[in-house]
């Protein structure tokens, strides 16, 4: 017998880290970063028909110190990586990154010394979205799937506990060089 049959009906018992996650999950407001044809695909899903409203993000934000999500859209030369990189710092924390497309996560086509090679050279990168423009379901699923990490992420002692681990378990890992079977 546990304390939730001893109160009475209307209670709500959740943890402060439950309630927080959910409260910053449900209210992203996105900085719009769109380069190139990827752009015109997150645009659409701020329309109508997709109605991002749904989720709390009606308003894409044209200032940074409004925006904790930056959705880069298309490939970033090598002139506009110091920009994106001062929006992303001008961001307040927490801050989030989806990488949108192919040319955003890797490069794409470009393959040259004008194009960063994948954004996640200069920001870091939560949500990695891949193809020739996304089409704007694979957005919202990708949003979809940042709101569940915003979530269930750890709140002050358990997320620095969480971080160690997680790097404790980088360092422990096999190199990719030293790997057998089908990366090679």
């Amino acid at each position: 017998m546990g304390i939730e049959e001893k109160l009475p009906s209307g209670f709500l018992l959740t943890s402060v880290e439950t309630a927080a996650g959910w409260v910053r999950k449900a209210s992203l407001f996105p900085a719009t970063f769109g380069l190139a044809c990827c752009a015109i695909e997150m645009m659409t899903t701020g329309a109508g028909r997709y109605d991002l409203a749904r989720f709390g993000m009606e308003v894409f934000r044209g200032s940074p110190r409004q925006a904790d999500l930056m959705i880069v859209a298309g490939r970033v030369s090598q002139k506009m990586a110091p920009v994106l990189r001062q929006v992303y710092d001008q961001m307040a924390n927490p801050k989030w990154v989806i990488s949108m497309g192919v040319c955003a996560s890797s490069g794409g086509m470009f393959n040259n010394y004008a194009i960063v090679q994948g954004v996640d050279h200069i920001v870091p990168v939560d949500i990695y979205l891949p193809g020739c423009p996304p089409r704007p379901e694979m957005l919202m699923d990708a949003i979809l799937k940042l709101h569940d990490k915003i979530q269930h992420e750890p709140l002050g002692v358990n997320k620095r506990r969480a971080q160690e681990l997680a790097e404790e378990l980088a360092l422990d890992a096999t190199p990719t060089s030293e790997m057998r079977g089908l990366l090679r």
